[in-house]
């Protein structure tokens, strides 16, 4: 066969100037100018004179001053807490408290579990409300809902007072600059949204706050065998800052409801079934959120955790779920999109992006669920949805469904639109040169290795295709295509798809929101590669066409990590999962329902406890503006206490640590540090004279570092980052371990917040420090910092990233040049990729493909703060 004819590829588009990123990322680290609402939007009307803690402690009252009441001490009350959060089943904790003696000894109040549930249920008040069971009937057949009433939900968590001190009562415009031509997104209220229904509201009687009220429902797995499920119903409120939202120890979510599992099998017609299906959904779930409809429009005085009352209108602003239940809740048919009423056949055209769907025209052909059954059918058609008897979004107020069903990150993203670009690779290439590629990339403390490849995984989770996601490019930016084909399109495909991914900010503005459209434009430019290669035939697939909302919907509700289901799927762990082992497996749901109402109680007793030991503390709001924190410059970093190993002289630096030049390099450090106004050629003289007046050091084998957010969010932790710097050893099973030796940003003197302009890759082959001794004999005079790291560097970088997969390439020198540098002039750890060439060379590994290979990519993709970082 002759070769095929060489294909045309297209010159990739301009990019984007090399500093609007930088500059766009740079917006969020200084403080937003606000523009608030105004008017009476979120006014308080009212103050109680007891705050939710104050009124807890009237109630235990009836009992002593003991601040651990009902219990009687802080060790009856310890243990009573591990009992029910963190012990085993209630039998064995029965069994150890039978043992003989053992109550006495520690002077509880009970001795079976029995007995402290019994305390529990009597003695601790109830914060949340309870659950109950009541009969759905559905085409004649009853099944059981169980759930909590919304609205006491709805009060109690926006009455807690943990959340008191940070609640949002109205909505505001956040802007990058003085000028307001920028506009930032982030929590909701900074969202359209907000602003749009608090003007509605306004006009029909000032000084209302809204209560935006989220829910997600995910159908989840409660064994691993038997295949038993269950159907938890969440929900939390847009008022509560998504940085508290998202951390389960903060308690910002309720589980209101547990919907029926049931398949309906013993109907035999699949489009019966189906139906019957969706109308027994929404009759649970327009059962649960019934309350909704009066108290929305109507508005209901609530008091907040500091005892201020204003006047609430609890309104859903956002439902998440994964795509079949968004097909479920809006009634259109699976392979449609949710949102706009775009044919099914244009799903892959980026221009085929419509105005959501037409709520007035659904509502219409709703009306007629109780007329002639035909007619109905026929107007739901036209309309573009199922026909749903009575939807439960129908009557609630201010509730547009069709954008109310949120973007979902973990299963449109990872679990969509990504397990299809990784498919259609491994259809690019086949398995043998990806996996073993896999095998040979150097370690990271941010990057998993899989070591048996990626084409063999199953089941693949989210976190293993965000694992994925951090070696991608580096398995394919030389992999020639089968056929002659030309893998550019292919690499810029790939490389625009992770720029989306990664896009997905906490913080967006009017810049970043082009950048993340652009991003979806370069992806569909280039992805006929894939129909060229045989592997696709189109690209109608309802995830891929959804992602093109995305910035519509930041618009309207603020960035996608108000609603990731990611946040409800580690729910289910607490809700679901445990609650059904604590059970017998006989009536499972009256017994997971007590179990939860139980856990809540105490761990709301907990709080209070808290609250008593500090002092009863008035809870009072903070009366400020929740906004865009200021960025903290630096972040930081730790070494161990003591040293790994302790008088670790220059040979065994050569031989273990591969410190070859450890005495030159010192000495430059030395002359360069007494003397830095001396040229290069003056030092290097200097330095030759030098004698090191030491023979050993102490040498530490990890650095961790805490990089700052680089959004600068106030509310998000450090991100935990490490540099190993560990020699070869033994284990104890006699078998050899290599070393590891890995990878730092090395900031050369200029290096700033973002982009790497002032930095230096360099692998970092020792990390040390000197005696006392030893550093006032060599320093007498200024002290250089207490710990220092030989280093070895890689090139500089190039003065442009490589055009279609978008890295910085960085080459190993054939004589390498070393130098002692301070470990505060480390920025972070780095991933490189190695060239690999057209096939990966089987002699390396992931142990020795630092120093066997010579050419590298820089990875931006190892984490967050990297992909923001090192642009």
């Amino acid at each position: 066969m002759g070769q095929p004819p060489p294909e045309h590829i297209p010159e990739p588009d301009a990019p984007l100037p090399a500093n609007v990123g930088r500059r766009a990322e740079q917006r969020f680290t200084a403080a937003p100018t606000v523009k608030k609402f105004g008017g009476a939007a979120g006014a308080p009307t009212a103050q109680k004179s007891s705050s939710s803690f104050e009124e807890y402690e009237e109630w235990l009252a009836q009992f002593d001053d003991n601040p651990w009441r009902p219990y009687k001490s802080r060790i009856d009350w310890a243990v009573a807490r591990w009992g029910k959060l963190r012990g085993s089943t209630s039998t064995a904790f029965s069994d150890l408290l039978a043992i003989d003696g053992l109550p006495e000894a520690l002077g509880l109040s009970y001795r079976t579990s029995a007995e402290l549930n019994e305390i529990i249920d009597r003695s601790l008040p109830r914060g949340r409300p309870g659950f109950q069971r009541q009969e759905i009937v559905v085409s004649g057949e009853a099944f059981d809902v169980y759930f909590s009433d919304i609205m006491g939900c709805v009060r109690a968590l926006y009455g807690d007072p943990e959340f008191a001190n940070c609640l949002i009562f109205a909505p505001e415009r956040h802007y990058a600059d003085p000028d307001e031509t920028i506009r930032l997104w982030s929590d909701m209220h900074t969202g359209k949204w907000w602003w749009s229904t608090q003007k509605v509201l306004e006009q029909r009687k000032r000084g209302a706050t809204i209560l935006p009220i989220i829910i997600s429902t995910d159908k989840t797995q409660t064994t691993t065998f038997r295949n038993k499920s269950a159907y938890p119903v969440y929900m939390t409120l847009g008022n509560i800052p998504k940085g508290i939202r998202r951390k389960p120890s903060r308690q910002a979510y309720i589980l209101i409801g547990y919907l029926p599992t049931t398949r309906l099998e013993h109907i035999k017609v699949a489009a019966a079934r189906r139906r019957a299906l969706a109308n027994l959904y929404h009759a649970c779930m327009r059962k649960i959120l019934d309350p909704l409809r009066s108290a929305g429009l109507e508005r209901v005085k609530m008091a907040s955790g500091d005892g201020v009352v204003r006047r609430c209108h609890p309104v859903l602003a956002s439902f998440s779920g994964d795509y079949p239940e968004q097909c479920l809740v809006t009634g259109c048919k699976s392979g449609e999109c949710p949102t706009c009423p775009v044919p099914p056949d244009e799903l892959g055209d980026l221009e085929s992006l419509y105005e959501p769907r037409d709520l007035d025209a659904v509502l219409e052909a709703l009306a007629l669920a109780d007329g002639d059954a035909t007619e109905f059918t026929r107007a739901c058609v036209a309309a573009g949805i199922k026909p749903i008897h009575r939807p439960f979004w129908e009557d609630l107020p201010f509730v547009n469904i069709f954008i109310c069903v949120t973007p979902d990150v973990l299963h449109q993203l990872f679990q969509g639109v990504l397990k299809h670009v990784v498919s259609w690779i491994k259809d690019a290439y086949g398995p043998i040169e990806l996996d073993a590629r896999c095998r040979r990339m150097p370690p990271n403390h941010n990057v998993r290795l899989f070591a048996k490849g990626i084409t063999s995984l199953s089941r693949v989770s989210g976190t293993e295709h965000s694992q994925v996601c951090r070696i991608l490019i580096g398995l394919i930016t030389d992999l020639p295509l089968p056929g002659g084909h030309s893998p550019a399109r292919l690499i810029r495909a790939v490389r625009a798809i992770l720029d989306f991914i990664y896009l997905q900010y906490p913080i967006h503005s009017s810049e970043t929101l082009a950048r993340l459209t652009d991003a979806l434009k370069r992806f569909h430019q280039n992805k006929s590669i894939f129909i060229d290669l045989g592997i696709r035939t189109h690209f109608n697939i309802p995830k891929l066409h959804n992602i093109a909302h995305y910035p519509m919907f930041i618009r309207l509700l603020g960035t996608q990590d108000n609603f990731n289901t990611e946040h409800t799927e580690r729910l289910h762990i607490d809700f679901t999962k445990d609650a059904y082992r604590a059970t017998n497996r006989k009536d499972e749901y009256l017994q997971m329902t007590l179990w939860l109402e139980r856990k809540e109680k105490v761990l709301r007793h907990e709080k209070f406890i808290r609250w008593v030991l500090a002092g009863r503390p008035r809870v009072e709001s903070e009366n400020t503006t929740w906004r865009l924190p200021i960025f903290i410059q630096h972040g930081h970093h730790q070494l161990t206490k003591l040293p790994s190993a302790y008088g670790v002289n220059f040979g065994m630096l050569t031989e273990r640590y591969g410190a070859e030049f450890f005495r030159d390099a010192f000495a430059r450090f030395v002359v360069a540090f007494k003397n830095p106004t001396l040229t290069s050629r003056q030092m290097e003289n200097l330095a030759a004279d030098y004698i090191l007046p030491f023979q050993s050091v102490s040498v530490y084998h990890k650095i961790k570092f805490w990089n700052e957010d680089p959004f600068g969010r106030e509310d998000s932790s450090d991100a935990l980052d490490v540099i190993h710097v560990k020699p070869g050893y033994t284990n104890k099973h006699g078998r050899m371990v290599g070393g590891r030796f890995d990878i730092g940003l090395v900031n050369e003197g200029t290096g700033g917040h973002i982009g790497v302009s002032g930095y230096r890759v360099a692998q970092v082959r020792a990390v040390f420090s000197l005696t006392p001794t030893t550093l006032e004999r060599v320093f007498p005079d200024e002290k250089p910092s207490r710990y220092l790291a030989y280093v070895e560097w890689f090139s500089k970088f190039h003065s442009a990233p490589q055009a279609n997969h978008g890295l910085y390439r960085v080459t190993r020198p054939v004589e390498r040049t070393a130098s002692i540098v301070p470990v505060e002039h480390i920025r972070r750890s780095l991933h490189l990729y190695p060239e690999f060439g057209a096939v990966a060379p089987r002699e390396w590994t992931s142990g020795n493909v630092l120093e066997l290979c010579q050419r590298f990519y820089v990875s931006p993709w190892s984490d967050r703060h990297s992909y923001v970082t090192v642009v």
